[in-house]
């Protein structure tokens, strides 16, 4: 039986994030052609990538890991998502379809992951205000 984890989910969540920056970054131009996109998009969203996976692994690496930061982390995706819908929107009509579809695709996973990120912050202890 699959046993929900945070600290798992915010691993997995840097480490996609890490390979969006080695393709981002290091692959723009093949992968700005597989898509469909524009080579500064496909850099931009590389160079995101890497300060996301540092946050995520701070955070992964707390013991317990910070229900602020995680909820942070989750807004961070659900923004990630908006952005993603808005790129399909602004360049769909330029992307290939494998672009599309690897867009919509990525933009479901990292939906999943901040629903769980969301939920793992809410399973957090409440920290106790010592007056």
């Amino acid at each position: 039986m699959f046993r929900f984890n945070l600290k798992t989910t915010l691993v997995v969540d840097a480490v996609t994030c890490i390979g969006l920056f080695l393709l981002g970054v290091f692959a723009t131009d093949t992968i700005a052609e597989i898509l469909g996109l524009p080579v500064g998009i496909v850099a931009v969203a590389g160079w995101i990538g890497l300060p996301s996976a540092s946050l995520m692994l701070f955070a992964a690496m707390q013991k317990p890991p910070s229900r602020h930061l995680a909820n942070l982390i989750a807004i961070g995706n659900l923004g990630w998502v908006v952005a993603s819908l808005a790129v399909l929107m602004a360049f769909s009509s330029q992307m290939t379809g494998v672009g599309i579809l690897l867009v919509v695709i990525q933009a479901l996973i990292v939906l999943d992951l901040a629903i769980f990120e969301a939920k793992g912050a809410a399973s957090l202890p409440k920290p106790v205000a010592v007056y």
